[in-house]
């Protein structure tokens, strides 16, 4: 009697050991975050909501959904959306540009 219960002891130790060092956690991705942050000022200083509504719309979206997940604390997917925010603003900012610069608009 006295020897299970030891074994059972042993076996709970075990498995919280085990589930504590199995619980990795993901840094914020404070990095991705500002770079999306500064895509996104970059292509409202061009007019991109006008100019490229498409991508625009994708990065602000990308934004928000990450802004949220990091709210969360669910780095990973945060992340995602950050990269994801940051390539649309960089497109859209660049299509804005080509097309002012087609219309002889200043930029």
């Amino acid at each position: 009697m006295k020897g299970s219960a030891v074994n059972l002891l042993k076996l709970i130790i075990v498995v919280l050991v085990t589930v504590i060092v199995s619980c990795q956690t993901v840094p914020a991705p404070v990095e991705d975050y500002s770079l999306a942050r500064a895509a996104l000022d970059a292509a409202r200083s061009v007019q991109a909501a006008r100019h490229s509504p498409g991508y625009w719309h994708q990065a602000e979206e990308a934004y928000r959904k990450g802004r949220i997940y990091f709210e969360d604390r669910d780095f990973s997917k945060a992340k995602e959306q950050f990269v994801r925010a940051r390539v649309a603003a960089e497109k859209a900012e660049n299509s804005a540009r080509l097309i002012r610069q087609r219309t002889g608009d200043v930029l």
